[in-house]
């Protein structure tokens, strides 16, 4: 064995781990948003670059949309995400997508309220913790704090 195989065998892990992660998240999302919002195009690259098809819908009543979602009122953002089984509300960051694609738990989808500097399709650094919720029929719990 050559000196250099632990460090191939660690590597093949990691690369192994990160691709076990990555599949966990569907291949495909619609994207709800407001036609004038940017930020919302910047959240979809995002997803896209990450290997998920965004389909972008633009022309229809977001309120509709999350209050089908069962989105608890004054939680919302600019944008509303159905991904697999889940909705997505807002600049959710990537590590909280991912969490609830790889334990899957039996609610109707995770948030972030608002459009907090930092996240995907808001430029800027971080000010505060990012406080990702979850919901099941307009109930609101805490889900994980970025």
């Amino acid at each position: 064995m050559s000196r250099f195989a632990p460090t191939l065998f660690l590597s093949a892990a990691l690369m192994g781990g990160a691709t076990t992660a990555q599949a966990a998240l569907p291949a495909e999302a619609t994207l709800y948003k407001n036609p004038q919002c940017g930020c919302c195009d910047g959240y979809a690259e995002h997803l896209e670059e990450m290997g998920i098809e965004v389909t972008v819908i633009d022309d229809r009543d977001l309120g509709q949309i999350k209050e089908a979602s069962g989105l608890p009122y004054g939680l919302g953002s600019c944008h509303t995400i159905e991904m697999g089984e889940y909705v997505i509300e807002g600049h959710v960051p990537l590590a909280a997508v991912e969490k609830l694609f790889e334990e899957q738990p039996n609610i109707d989808g995770i948030g972030l309220a608002g459009m907090p500097i930092g996240t995907p399709g808001m430029p800027g650094p971080q000010q505060a913790p990012y406080e990702v919720y979850q919901f099941t029929d307009r109930q609101e719990a805490a889900f994980m704090t970025l």
